[in-house]
């Protein structure tokens, strides 16, 4: 059936038989059949039993596209455009298809993933590299049957991955992980302090940033030269 052709062609034209006096080659046009078809639903012997189906009421014709056309018999029927508009159906995404060539790189893609984003969760590693779940715990505990020569190999130049989606993935894996207090770094202080500012209070470093945490170190004392000397020649003279 084509594209253009109206809903349950062969019962709508069943329906426009009896119910219009279009030609038949109107009808077989406007439903995609052949003129004889349309001609053997007039005589009985084409489509017998079959429940004529109206294209008004399902929205497909109007009223007036009928009558004009019953009026002037080189006159085409088009399919009415539909009121409501149906978002085109999306085709499901299956799992990606890796080359044979590159299929033996996995086992090395793995091993750069781990080493190189200790982060990533297991699920998200299988995603990026295609593998399963057996595959990566072997290669984790260096017990699959090739640990001894594999090497390192980024994902994303053996074609097994996206740097988009590898970049995702450590996005995600970093936001979901803990942050620590040497992950913080310094900061600043909060906006209702540091646009605070007084004349009594000056705007300096130590207001906006913080001051500084004092540094603990020994405290040099100064030598007078002139009370050693004077303890040496007490010394000499005691002698």
């Amino acid at each position: 059936m084509s594209a253009n052709a109206p809903l349950m062609p062969m019962a709508t034209a069943v329906w426009l038989v009896e119910n219009t006096s279009l030609t038949f080659d109107q009808i077989a046009e406007f439903c995609k059949l052949h003129p004889l078809e349309v001609k053997g639903i007039a005589d009985g012997e084409v489509a017998a039993g079959i429940k004529g189906h109206d294209p008004i009421t399902s929205g497909q014709l109007s009223r007036d596209a009928i009558a004009q056309a019953e009026k002037d018999e080189n006159r085409r029927l088009h399919l009415a455009p539909p009121k409501v508009v149906l978002p085109e159906m999306k085709k499901a995404r299956g799992g990606r298809y890796t080359p044979l060539s590159r299929r033996q790189d996995r086992p090395n893609a793995i091993l750069w993933l781990l080493r190189n984003h200790p982060e990533l969760k297991d699920a998200q590693i299988m995603r990026l590299a295609g593998t399963t779940k057996t595959t990566l715990q072997a290669i984790r505990d260096r017990t699959h049957w090739n640990s001894a020569s594999l090497q390192p190999l980024d994902p994303v130049t053996l074609g097994l991955c996206k740097q988009i989606d590898l970049d995702m993935e450590v996005a995600r894996a970093n936001k979901d992980r803990p942050r620590t207090a040497e992950d913080q770094g310094a900061t600043l202080l909060p906006v209702e302090i540091t646009t605070d500012h007084r004349p009594e209070q000056p705007l300096t470093h130590e207001n906006v940033f913080g001051a500084a945490k004092p540094v603990a170190r020994e405290e040099e004392e100064a030598i007078d030269v002139d009370s050693v000397f004077a303890s040496l020649k007490g010394l000499k003279t005691k002698e």
